[in-house]
């Protein structure tokens, strides 16, 4: 009888390991479903970015598009968790485009912010070291960079977002992404954003005109830092 007390107990370890995994895998899927995201604050006042973005595309853009992105991915986040607790796959399937868009609206913009920079803080003072030698190496020089990412960029067709990425296969490139699909191929170093939103007070239907401005404004330094992270 101690013997077979001692085997059971001895199988019975293993189960209870797995019992706990699985419980602690849950709980922590459970935590990061249920935790609120918050609109970041900017490191410079709405009007900083006068007159390539004036202070009222920088008050709707961030405080109210980027704040709906914030709080429907809450929401949707939230009932993923409730979904999930009652094993409603179906419900947890149709819930991904709007985590997917939402989600990717929060990333996004959140990139946006800080790739901005006021003139006075070096918003627009364009890269030196590694990164300027990598775009000259990949496109000859920054003024057919610049060429290149507007061209591409401008032609998105409806909205999305023009981005330079880095990958470890193949370096810089330069990629655009529909809607607010975030950039899962590279990781993101730049991003421009080219829903009307972002630019229509200011330039009404003038993308292109958007885009040769918004490099005024462009904070090279968090895109190299960027760049180094990524490397």
């Amino acid at each position: 009888d101690r013997r077979a007390r001692q085997i059971a107990q001895a199988s019975s370890v293993p189960m209870l390991s797995r019992r706990a995994l699985r419980s602690a895998f849950s709980s922590a899927r459970k935590a990061l479903f249920s935790t609120k995201h918050a609109l970041p604050d900017l490191n410079y006042d709405y009007g900083a970015l006068e007159p390539t973005v004036s202070a009222k595309i920088m008050e709707l853009h961030h405080s109210k598009h980027h704040q709906t992105y914030v709080t429907n991915l809450n929401a949707a986040l939230e009932t993923y968790a409730d979904a999930e607790a009652k094993g409603d796959t179906a419900k947890m399937i149709a819930l991904q485009g709007a985590i997917k868009f939402n989600g990717g609206g929060h990333v996004n913009h959140t990139i946006f912010w800080e790739n901005l920079a006021p003139t006075s803080a070096g918003g627009g003072d364009g890269p030196t070291g590694d990164l300027l030698a990598a775009i000259e190496a990949k496109w000859g020089s920054m003024d057919n960079f610049m060429k290149s990412f507007n061209a591409k960029t401008a032609a998105i067709q409806g909205s999305g977002w023009g981005w330079l990425g880095y990958s470890a296969d193949s370096g810089l490139d330069i990629v655009t992404m529909a809607n607010q699909d975030p950039l899962t191929s590279h990781t993101p170093l730049l991003g421009i954003d080219v829903w009307e939103h972002a630019y229509y007070l200011d330039y009404l239907n003038a993308r292109p005109k958007y885009l040769e401005s918004i490099w005024k404004v462009v904070n090279w330094k968090d895109v190299a830092a960027r760049y180094e992270a990524a490397k």
